[in-house]
């Protein structure tokens, strides 16, 4: 069973018990420490639950408005599970000149979600952003850690397919 499918109760268990870990890193955290914190946080569970953020607060000397006002204003945290691949699709000036609008026709089309949705298997989640930084590529995607360019919707629709089927034998 994957983790997208465990029931929520075994992940909640299990994301508590790596709140010590974290918090032992982070021993004397402090107000400046919010951002290298919830991205331990989330770097450990995928995304970032109100429960396991609770209890770092009540451990802690951080407020939860404060964890939630610093992690609500950083598009990067995340406050639910993602996908087993995160699909990054670029919509920054090189990009949509060159298409970026087609390319993402063509993502929405082949894994039938809308951005910062997650496939009905858990396989993707769909992220739109400001920019890559791989505007000489553009239109570009990034999925996980690697980049896409010179896409044209073929392409990337052929892309996520290969994706798919190595999620589906795995």
């Amino acid at each position: 069973m994957s983790s997208s499918q465990q029931p929520v109760a075994t992940l909640l268990q299990k994301d508590l018990s790596q709140v010590d870990e974290i918090l032992h890193r982070f021993s004397k955290a402090g107000s400046s420490d919010v951002i290298p914190l919830l991205q331990a946080v989330q770097q450990r569970c995928g995304y970032l639950p109100r429960e396991v953020l609770e209890v770092i607060a009540q451990r802690t000397r951080i407020s939860l408005a404060r964890m939630y006002g610093v992690a609500t204003f950083y598009e990067r945290f995340r406050f639910k599970p993602v996908g087993k691949h995160v699909i990054q699709a670029c919509n920054g000036t090189a990009c949509h000149v060159n298409g970026a609008k087609q390319i993402g026709r063509a993502i929405h089309q082949t894994l039938q979600i809308k951005d910062h949705e997650t496939t009905a298997d858990g396989l993707f989640t769909l992220e739109t952003v400001a920019c890559l930084g791989c505007c000489s590529l553009a239109p570009v995607m990034m999925i996980d850690d690697k980049a896409y360019g010179r896409l044209n919707p073929p392409r990337a629709q052929s892309i996520l397919s290969r994706y798919r089927k190595e999620g589906q034998t795995r």
